[in-house]
This record gives C-alpha cells, structure tokens and sequence, in this order.
C-alpha cells in the first residue's frame, strides 16, 4: 500500500497529472455556429471560432459563450395607441443573430433582454405614427420599419435583427363591434351593387335580344314581299304569254274559212244570248226593225274582222 501511495504521489506522476490539467485547459473545441469570448487578466483578449483552438492556462479563461445562430425571440403582449387614439394590443416574434460577440458581451449586459425591450418601444412608436385601418392593411411595412428602427439602435450591441413579425393585433371589443358592423354594411353593398350590374347585364341582354328578333323578323317579311312580288310577276307574265298565245292562235285560225264561219256563229250565238238577258232584265220589249237584225250584226262583226285581218 505504501509503495502504491509513493507511486501515484512520485514527481513523474506528478507531472503527468499537471501535463494533462494543462492540456485540458489550454485546448478548446468551439462547436459550429459558436464563439467563446477569451479574458487575460480578466481583460479581453480574443474570441475563438468554431474549431480547436489553443489558451493559456490559468491566464485566459473563457468569459462569454455566444451563440451565432439565428434567434427567435417572444415579444411580450403590450398596449399601444395608435395615431387616431385607439388603444391596441399587440405581440409578435423577434429573429436576430449575434454577429459581433465582443460588442454582444461588452456593449450591453443581456442582448436579449436589451433588444426585447427595444422591439417592444419601437412597435409602440411605429403604431403611434399609424391610424387604426392602415395597421391591418400595411402589417407588412410597419414590420419592415421596426426591423429598420432596431437595427439602428442595435448596432453597438453587434445585433443584426433580421425581421420582425406581429401574431395579432386586438383592438377594444367597441372597436371590434363597429369594425364588423363596418364589414358587414361593406357585404351588403358589394352584394347590392353586383345585384344591380346583374339586372343590368339581363335587362341589355334581353333589349338586344329583342332588337335582334324584330331585325330578323323583318328580314324575313322583306325576302317574304320580295318573294311573293317576284311569283306574282311571273304569274303575270305567264298570264300575259298565255293570252298572246291564245290570241295569236284565235288570229291564226280566224284566217281560214273555217275560222270564219265559226266567228259568225260564236257572234251569232253571243248576240241571241245578249238579247235574251236583256228581256229577262228589263220589263222593257225591245223588238227588231227588221227580222234580219241578226244577220245584220254578223255581217258588221265579219267586216271589222277582214279589216283587221287585212291590217
């Protein structure tokens, strides 16, 4: 047992021990997306990256860890007035990243806390500079324009904000009720107007199509007239045709022998005939000069007839 003591507590293990005690506060593994800020006499002296990296025992020792990733950040729920004097309240979310450790270990005490505090004066100074309806249609710029603001203020405090994003903005509940009352009467009107432009469209629709009836119904009795005059001038003609026809046969034959003594008759019979209807009509006798009256007639018709024919 006592040579076991004399061998652990014997000067080459000794030194052994103070070998490795230095080695292990000398050497330093930085993990990715890290850095360690390094003091010398409680002085700063350097900030090691991500790798191995070598201090001095017992004189360096690391003061700060930081990390360079990016952050998110819960902003509290607060009140704000906005530039019309309603009252809201908002929150949202905070991204940053650390991109100086130095001035994120010496420049502020809590960088989280600091840039926490600043979003939260900044959210109310943007929304005091906004009416209460542009905060709901332009979310998108009063976020840029907070991201702006704190990036300026976080400068010293090797702070990068990368964007700002508020979850919910809740007005008073009189302010929510006169909102919805607003939306509302918006719908109805929407819907009034569209009905309007509805009856609107059908009642031009129908104007047209009417117009679009009697222009074709008109049309229609026009080529109907056209086609009724064209049939009852070809009608004409043909009637026309059929009576030169007719005469120029009657002509043709009452050239002939034949064609003359049936004129005599045909006149002989149409004058008989005449007289007759005469007697029945009139309760006045009309009696010949002479018994060859009737002879007479036949014999002036056929003279005008050879006069024509000669002609």
């Amino acid at each position: 047992m006592e040579s076991l003591f004399e061998y652990i507590f014997s000067a080459p293990m000794l030194i052994l021990v103070f070998v490795m005690v230095l080695l292990k506060t000398s050497i330093k593994f930085v993990p990715q997306n890290r850095a360690y800020v390094i003091e010398r006499f409680g002085k700063y002296q350097s900030s090691k990256e991500a790798g191995l990296n070598f201090i001095l025992p017992f004189v360096d020792r690391v003061a700060a860890d930081r990390s360079l990733k990016e952050q998110a950040v819960d902003v509290p729920e607060q009140s704000a007035i906005t530039k019309d004097n309603i009252s809201l309240h908002v929150d949202g979310v905070l991204y940053f990243r650390v991109l100086d450790p130095y001035k994120a270990t010496y420049g502020v005490d809590d960088y989280v806390f600091a840039v926490t505090q600043l979003a939260q004066t900044t959210m109310r100074s943007e929304l005091g500079k906004m009416e209460l309806d542009k905060t709901f249609e332009e979310r998108d710029m009063l976020n840029t324009n907070i991201v702006t603001s704190i990036n300026d203020a976080a400068g010293p405090w090797g702070i990068q904000v990368l964007r700002y994003e508020i979850k919910d903005i809740v007005p008073p509940h009189s302010v929510m009720e006169a909102m919805e009352a607003q939306m509302k009467a918006e719908r109805v009107k929407r819907a009034q107007i569209l009905e309007s432009e509805g009856d609107r469209q059908a009642a031009i629709n129908r104007a047209e199509g009417e117009k679009a009836s009697v222009v074709l119904a008109a049309e229609a009795d026009k080529e109907e007239q056209v086609l009724r005059a064209e049939g009852e001038a070809k009608a004409i003609v043909a009637v026309a045709t059929a009576q030169a026809e007719a005469l120029r046969q009657v002509g043709e034959a009452a050239a002939t022998t034949e064609g003359q003594k049936a004129i005599q008759l045909d006149l002989a019979t149409k004058a008989i005939e005449a007289k007759q209807a005469i007697a029945k009509e009139s309760s006045v006798v009309l009696l010949p000069d002479g018994g060859t009256e009737a002879a007479g007639v036949v014999a002036q018709a056929m003279t005008i007839i050879n006069q024509l024919n000669k002609g």
